[in-house]
Parts: C-alpha cells; structure tokens; sequence
C-alpha cells in the first residue's frame, strides 16, 4: 500500500511540472494568435474612417439634391454608422485587453484568452465586413 500511495504522489508531482511549461507556452501561443489579429486590421483604422467621412460626404451631397434618394442616403447612413462602430470596436476592445496575467492560474489564464480570442476575431470580423459594405456602396 505504501507503494502506491508514494508512487501516486511521486506521479502527481511530476504531472503537474509537466503540465506547468506547456500551459504556459500554450497561453503564450494564444496570445501570440491574438495580437496576430490585432496586428491584421489595426493598420486599416485610419481607412475606416476615411471611408466613413466618404460616406457621410454623399449623404450630404444627396441630401442636397434636387430629387435625394431616400434609400441610397439610408443605406448610406447605415454604412456610415457600421464604419463607426467597427471603428470604436477596435478601441474598446484595445482599451479592456489585459496583457498581464496578473495572479490568475493558467487554467484562468486559457479561458481569459479564449474569450479575448473571439472578442478580436469579431472586431477583426466587423471591420472587414463594413470595409466590404463601403467598397459596394461608395462605388456608385
């Protein structure tokens, strides 16, 4: 009995060092992703408000016109609006990420991460999609 008792504890001691490093690296790796989608659309803020001024530009131009068209200024609108967020999304997201790990465990650390990870894809997700809407719309 005193055996496995002893080889238990001996087992249980040498798991949790082996588990340690790679929960670690593995948290390091999802952080790396992470910046990696950050990195991707961060260069494209300064566009996304250019576009958005753009937008609003015809809004105005439209709004002007003898005969507007009520659903291109709508549409416009909702283009201007979607540029905005995908924007302000970004800076959200930017100004809550915590780049510390603090005193959390790893376990704590991988779900933080996790979540943080779908948070950035949606950003990176959102400012891709109304990029995509501005092409569409501004190129009439």
């Amino acid at each position: 009995m005193k055996f496995s008792t002893g080889f238990l504890f001996v087992a249980m001691i040498f798991l949790s060092f082996a588990c340690g490093p790679n929960a670690k690296e593995e948290n390091q790796k999802l952080r790396d992703e992470i910046i990696a989608v950050h990195d991707e659309v961060m260069p494209l803020m300064g566009e996304l408000k250019s576009l958005e001024k753009e937008a609003n530009s015809k809004i105005e131009e439209l709004e002007a016109a003898e005969m507007p068209d009520s659903t291109k200024i709508t549409d416009l609108k909702a283009l201007a609006y979607d540029l905005n967020q995908a924007y302000e999304g970004m800076f959200v997201w930017m100004r809550q990420y915590e780049v510390e790990d603090g005193d959390l465990t790893d376990e704590e650390v991988k779900a933080y991460l996790d979540d943080q990870m779908i948070q950035v894809n949606k950003v990176n997700d959102d400012i891709k999609a109304a990029m995509d809407k501005a092409e569409v719309l501004l190129s009439n």
